[in-house]
């Protein structure tokens, strides 16, 4: 299994809050070893999910902290999750976020979640399977901990402080309660049948304090980029999009990508073509991607745009998009408007 930025950040604030209570990397790997779970090595070990589970358990256990899970969620902040991260920043409302979070939380962000209308809003819903009740219980409090953190930074503290917000868990209220109250500050249940967030429909729309919708498109698509270039088996182009992508508003030409790959420009370009695609049209299918989110998302013009893809004449990018897309930027933009009209916010799960 892939170690991720998430993995390695929560490890890493796991171990200090461990330092803390006088517990080394050493007396934590022994215990783990102890309890069946392989470990080599001193880094970062690369745990399978039952053995992550076991690892929250082991941590709680010798630290004798019983709010632990709840403290390293507090302490995993937006720039722990990467271009995820700087994606749900860029977001202009909750509403948004949401999306993106049911978009690429699969991958990016455990456990996964659902949406589920309710009552004109939204209930969130966290899927946390397998494991032991108690090793549920520290993966619900390190979750919502989190959820709670990452919400402060957006929109401060309006969605907790918002009538009718509550936070429903499916097991019984521990005896460190005390610790949920002042982490979470909203309304919690127990004993309910799912672990999850209802949202009423006056809080979809609370904007996110950064937005930023021409940064949005470009962190959207490294996210999607991120899930493209997962199984891909064409790694060199997976790699060049991602570079690109990246670079968005200042490119980075062919030699500049193949520096950033260790490879001579001749070997970029013999890998490309044994992936029968080439440099030019890799950039091109990257400037579409965006031209179309900046004028479906944005309301930059249309010169404004051009400038963004590194166009020196606005007419130029016109007759690459038309070429692109069979029709102009703005019709482009009208027939996206009009789509965006006839469709829902947020479709039910």
């Amino acid at each position: 299994m892939k170690i991720d930025r998430v993995q390695r950040e929560f490890f890493r604030r796991l171990v200090l809050l461990l330092g803390e209570r006088g517990i080394g990397l050493k007396q934590l790997f022994d215990e783990l070893r102890l309890r069946g779970v392989t470990v080599t090595g001193t880094g970062q070990p690369d745990f399978s999910p039952s053995d992550a589970r076991i690892l929250l358990e082991t941590a709680v256990d010798l630290s004798r902290d019983p709010c632990l899970m709840i403290r390293v969620g507090q302490q995993l902040g937006i720039a722990s999750y990467g271009s995820f991260g700087f994606a749900l920043m860029s977001c202009a409302s909750l509403r948004e976020t949401i999306r993106l979070l049911l978009r690429y939380g699969q991958v990016m962000f455990k456990p996964s979640w659902t949406a589920h209308e309710h009552q004109g809003g939204l209930i969130l819903r966290a899927h946390i399977e397998g494991g032991t009740a108690a090793q549920q219980q520290l993966l619900a409090e390190l979750s919502f901990s989190n959820l709670t953190t990452l919400s402060r930074a957006l929109y401060g503290s309006q969605i907790e402080n918002a009538e009718g917000v509550e936070i429903q868990l499916s097991y019984s209220r521990p005896s460190h309660s005390a610790c949920y109250d002042s982490a979470f500050n909203v309304p919690l249940n127990f004993d309910c049948e799912r672990s999850q967030l209802i949202l009423p429909p006056q809080v979809l729309d609370t904007p996110v304090k950064t937005a930023n919708r021409s940064e949005h498109v470009v962190f959207q698509q490294q996210c999607e980029e991120i899930l493209r270039g997962m199984n891909s088996v064409e790694q060199t182009t997976a790699a060049v999009r991602q570079l690109l992508i990246q670079s968005a508003g200042d490119f980075l030409d062919i030699a500049q990508v193949a520096d950033r790959l260790h490879v001579s420009e001749r070997t970029l370009r013999r890998r490309l073509g044994a992936e029968s695609t080439s440099f030019r049209s890799t950039f091109d299918e990257i400037r579409d991607v965006l031209a179309r989110e900046y004028l479906a998302e944005t309301e930059l013009t249309v010169a404004e745009i051009a400038h963004l893809l590194n166009y020196a004449e606005t007419v130029n990018f016109r007759r690459a998009f038309v070429r692109w897309n069979g029709m102009t930027p703005s019709e482009y933009r009208r027939r996206m408007m009009s789509e965006t009209d006839s469709q829902g916010i947020i479709a039910p799960v």
